[in-house]
């Protein structure tokens, strides 16, 4: 029997806007193809939370912390790791882009962002963090994460950037017009990432602009979404919480309870009714 390998947790931010001709965007990072995980693949900003992100000093450094359900420590992770994927990050302040670039430079070499927020007197804004899902990496994967995701807005001069290390190209599209590029093959997604978009897709059909979506994520599960693969016919799926073929009952997702995989692309399928 496989030793199962302990989750490390990791936080992702999922950013997203109001688009200038209509409907919503989300900011998408391109892991570099050589990264030992998920290399090559379309992700939102996010990364391992380290130690110091459990500090209490973060509390002279941010607005209180409001979002239900997880910890502190994933928040901060998440902000910090959007910096240094994207070169975004909620501030109770202003900077333009070009000063986010030079924040982010600065603490890839090696300066701390706690000192560096300190110094320029400004705060990262938690309170414009929403809590969304738990995501963790099947008991059979020999790297697991156990990946809280928040939710918050980002206003239109907030464009972003790519490290050019860790990520190779970056982007805002609307969730459905990622999801028919990945349907063309011309980028790859993982399952939890598809999930998220898919269901972001299915809440955007219900709601006007971003102000309505956070309303609608005050109420989704932030139970861990643990998938399970099985067979499907003549094909593997995963199955997600609430699945008949998943060990816990409760579905724990919008619209989907299993991801199968169909001519080398991941399907979402809703829950039936």
């Amino acid at each position: 029997m496989l030793e199962v390998v302990a989750a490390r947790d990791a936080a992702t931010l999922v950013l997203v806007r109001d688009a200038f001709a209509g409907g919503i965007e989300v900011f998408c990072v391109v892991r570099h193809s050589k990264s030992a995980f998920l290399g090559g693949a379309v992700v939102f900003p996010g990364g391992k939370v380290d130690p110091s992100d459990y500090d209490d000093a973060w509390e002279q450094v941010s607005t209180p912390y409001e979002a239900r359900g997880f910890a502190r420590a994933f928040a901060v992770a998440a902000c910090r790791e959007a910096l240094e994927e994207a070169a975004l990050l909620p501030l109770d302040g202003r900077l333009g882009h070009g000063e986010l670039l030079a924040l982010r430079a600065e603490v890839g070499a090696g300066k701390s962002l706690r000192e560096l927020l300190r110094a320029r007197g400004l705060r990262v804004d938690l309170q414009r963090l929403h809590a969304l899902s738990r995501w963790v990496t099947p008991s059979s994967e020999p790297r697991r994460f156990d990946t809280r995701n928040f939710l918050t807005t980002a206003s239109a001069d907030e464009v972003g950037a790519h490290d050019e290390h860790e990520t190779t190209a970056s982007f805002w599209a609307r969730p459905d017009d990622i999801l028919a590029r990945y349907a063309r093959r011309e980028l790859q997604l993982s399952p939890p990432t598809l999930v998220t978009l898919w269901e972001l897709g299915r809440d955007l059909a219900r709601v006007a602009n971003v102000q309505a979506l956070l309303v609608r994520v005050q109420t989704a599960c932030l139970d861990p979404i643990e998938p399970k693969l099985v067979r499907d016919g003549d094909t593997m799926a995963l199955v997600l919480p609430g699945d008949p073929e998943h060990d816990v009952n409760e579905v724990r997702t919008l619209e989907t309870t299993r991801v199968v995989l169909r001519d080398g692309l991941w399907s979402p399928v809703r829950v039936a009714g």
